[in-house]
């Protein structure tokens, strides 16, 4: 009787290790989109979006990136990727862009990148899908929404926005560009930017205690295996004994 309630008891400390480790496992990559030196109202900017293509099954065969239109970019210019076509959705703005050649009524809201047959790229591989912003908004920070589109058909919604204060990790965190201060004498908007990636507006923030995170559920998973192992030694040893006597 005893014995059973010792290996029902391994048995369960076990399973509890198991989950523990796997809730510990490195969450999946994501899309994120980078800019090195992008300051606010900054011009002529290299801007990357890296996508990981995360289907053990199917490759990644478009991307569709939404530009806001509340924080428009003045002007686009993509970058072409041999085996890709790309398209630009234009859409008038409800505020126009002011410029030293006029007003700008219309910007790029949309950019639709398709892999021509036989192209785009599979497991364990990622792509850099890379344009030229002529003008950006003069904000801290842009939100793209991202939409992946595999070769199976399925689709997945890089869109998810963390509410205000939230420090709640996202599932599907829409890409988001950190834009630094442009340099107050305006005669290099380069001078006082910090290079930034994320992929959601709390990321940087909770990169540090996710890290803590893992790291404390991987030794409380190991001590529970350690319990667990020694509770099965004492069983197994208790039950020998008794059989010899």
């Amino acid at each position: 009787m005893m014995n059973r309630k010792i290996r029902r008891s391994t048995f369960a400390g076990v399973a509890l290790a198991a989950a523990l480790i796997a809730l510990a496992a490195p969450a999946s990559a994501h899309v994120t989109v980078s800019a090195p030196g992008a300051v606010q109202g900054g011009g002529d900017q290299l801007i990357t979006f890296r996508v990981p293509n995360e289907s053990a099954t199917a490759g990644t065969v478009g991307l569709k990136v939404q530009l806001p239109t509340e924080t428009p970019i003045a002007s686009v210019l993509i970058q072409p990727i041999p085996g890709w076509s790309f398209t630009l959705k234009t859409s008038k703005l409800a505020t126009p862009i002011k410029t030293d050649d006029g007003d700008i009524t219309e910007a790029v809201s949309e950019i639709d990148w398709k892999a021509a047959a036989g192209q785009g790229f599979g497991k364990d591989q990622f792509q850099e899908f890379v344009l030229i912003a002529g003008q950006l908004p003069d904000v801290p920070q842009i939100t793209f929404k991202a939409i992946q589109t595999y070769s199976d058909g399925s689709t997945v919604n890089w869109t998810d926005v963390a509410a205000a204060g939230s420090t709640a990790e996202l599932d599907h965190p829409a890409p988001v560009l950190m834009l630094g201060a442009a340099s107050e004498s305006g005669s290099d908007q380069h001078a006082s930017a910090t290079p930034t990636v994320s992929a959601a507006p709390v990321a940087a923030k909770s990169d540090s205690s996710s890290q803590t995170g893992v790291v404390i559920l991987g030794i409380v998973a190991l001590v529970f295996a350690i319990v667990a192992l020694g509770i099965a030694v004492i069983g197994r040893n208790s039950g020998s004994g008794k059989s010899a006597a």
